[in-house]
């Protein structure tokens, strides 16, 4: 439940933290203006203090040096320059650097495109940029488009991961309840099959009945696996050299024989090979790596080698492999694809099912790994 509350905590959030953006930096331009034009309030009440004042005393330059500071206070980038095109003046350069330098000129350059320059003849002229009150409206604003969009996509996203999990919900539930119904006509076969074996007397009678039965603790595991969809996996020692024993034994009795042969057998070190995981999940694994491997032998001999060994750092490999005629290259990257498959009945969820349990359920490792001849899954747990 906490995983699927996640995306409408970050919505939330970034609502919220776009709202309090656009608030904080609206009043900021608020306050901005304000200042903005309490200077320009000043610099005219000084121009027209100067124009009314007709005494001898009164000194123009001490006006101009007064707007000049005005100027410079309001934060707009100005540069001044002869009827030939020096630069005598300048204020709010975002530089250091001498006025007949080649980075001045530059800047005057770059001021011209983003204002005409105010030229008067026989004086020079006037070369200004934006305030940054105009610097701030021209980024902040794409900013927050930026921002919103990207909100808007998040949302998309968890939309379709909410239904993608609703739909999930709705199979764990459909898959549980189909368990729930399996139980009691198995139950009625593992009676009927008590009562068989009692009256059977031939050794041919007594191996079909001993099949039934593993046939049918077959049943009963996929039941119960059934019953373990979408709930938290276990976590307990999983002998994977048992593991690998018993899947093997189980498919070589049951490959086919007559028309072509299928050999099914296993590999690992003396000894078991521990490692921690769900028992149930990893035997499913396996078993969906086991009869694609099987299918793949389809209308030819061939063999399928279920091996385990220890890894170096830590850990165990399991490898499915078989001698088929191997997976085109191109179709390598699609293979875990849920709802690809190259089976005229496959329902192609197979492979996609068995990456997802040994990926998020056991935070572990499926991949196709590289082989001469066939095709080789490897099953990576860690110890």
């Amino acid at each position: 439940m906490r995983r699927r509350r996640w995306p409408v905590v970050v919505m939330v959030l970034g609502v919220l933290g776009l709202l309090t953006w656009y608030v904080v930096y609206t009043q900021h331009v608020v306050r901005q203006l304000r200042v903005a034009a309490a200077g320009q309030g000043q610099m005219y009440s000084r121009i027209f203090r100067a124009l009314q004042d007709t005494s001898a005393t009164q000194d123009p330059t001490v006006t101009l040096l007064e707007l000049s500071q005005q100027i410079r206070e309001s934060g707009l980038p100005l540069v001044l320059t002869d009827p030939d095109g020096r630069v005598y003046g300048a204020a709010n350069l975002p530089f250091d650097e001498p006025l007949e330098g080649e980075r001045t000129k530059a800047f005057v350059r770059d001021l011209d495109r983003q204002n005409a320059p105010i030229l008067q003849p026989g004086f020079g002229g006037v070369h200004y940029g934006d305030s940054p009150i105009v610097r701030g409206l021209q980024v902040i604003p794409i900013l927050q488009a930026i921002g919103i969009g990207l909100l808007v996509a998040f949302g998309i996203y968890a939309l379709i991961e909410r239904g993608r999990a609703d739909r999930e919900k709705v199979w764990a539930g459909m898959a549980r309840e189909a368990a729930h119904q399996l139980g009691t006509p198995l139950s009625a076969m593992a009676g009927w099959l008590e009562l068989l074996r009692d009256m059977v007397t031939t050794t041919t009678a007594s191996r079909a009945v001993e099949a039934m039965e593993q046939d049918l603790q077959r049943l009963e595991r996929v039941s119960h696996r059934f019953e373990r969809i979408g709930r938290p996996p276990r976590d307990e020692q999983v002998d994977c050299a048992a593991l690998v024993d018993r899947l093997a034994s189980y498919f070589a009795a049951r490959a086919p024989t007559l028309a072509r042969t299928v050999r099914i057998r296993s590999e690992h070190p003396d000894g078991p090979l521990m490692t921690r995981g769900d028992k149930v999940l990893l035997e499913w694994v396996l078993e969906v790596l086991i009869k694609n491997a099987m299918d793949a032998l389809a209308g030819r001999d061939g063999e399928v080698v279920v091996s385990a060994i220890p890894l170096p750092e830590g850990g165990v490999r399991i490898r499915v492999q078989d001698d088929g005629p191997g997976i085109p290259r191109k179709l390598r990257k699609r293979i875990f694809d849920a709802g690809f498959t190259t089976k005229d009945r496959g329902w192609g969820i197979g492979l996609s099912l068995a990456r997802r349990i040994v990926q998020e359920n056991h935070e572990g490792k499926l991949m196709l790994a590289d082989t001469d001849r066939g095709a080789a899954f490897d099953v990576i747990l860690n110890g």
